[in-house]
């Protein structure tokens, strides 16, 4: 039987002095085009997670952001079963305060915008508002969706 893919992704969570934080909408992608979502994506061997999450960011909405301060919000371990094949793998979200740069669109997203994080916009990845709340909002460090 084939091993079957672990997807490791890094996620940056901008938050802005006043709260808001920064989402980008999915642009020619192949998972959750046209959603709005944040920056981030898989991690590569050579990198650290922190280091996964500010490339990400510089790639996806042009900003710079140093690895080193950014702070772990939380991970979550998932087992997505809506698309038939399971889906596996562990979200890894970091807090970034600071960074270099105006966010704007520049690979895989149409748009940027601020948002506060207890009014997200109706069309965002089906699991954001959940992590938002644990993550960024109850400081949750670790959970789990088998879903």
């Amino acid at each position: 039987m084939p091993a079957t893919p672990f997807h490791l992704v890094a996620w940056a969570v901008m938050q802005r002095p006043d709260g808001q934080i920064l989402l980008a909408r999915r642009s020619n992608v192949s998972y959750g085009n046209g959603l709005w979502g944040l920056p981030g994506g898989h991690v590569e061997d050579e990198e650290t997670l922190p280091e996964a999450a500010a490339r990400e960011a510089l790639e996806e909405v042009g900003t710079r952001i140093d690895p080193a301060p950014l702070t772990l919000l939380g991970m979550t371990r998932y087992v997505d079963t809506s698309g038939g094949e399971p889906v596996r793998g562990l979200d890894a979200f970091y807090l970034a305060l600071s960074w270099q740069g105006e966010a704007r669109p520049v690979s895989e997203c149409s748009e940027v915008g601020w948002f506060s994080p207890d009014d997200l916009p109706p069309d965002v990845l089906p699991w954001l508002g959940t992590v938002v709340a644990a993550h960024l909002r109850g400081r949750v460090a670790f959970r789990e969706d088998l879903g």
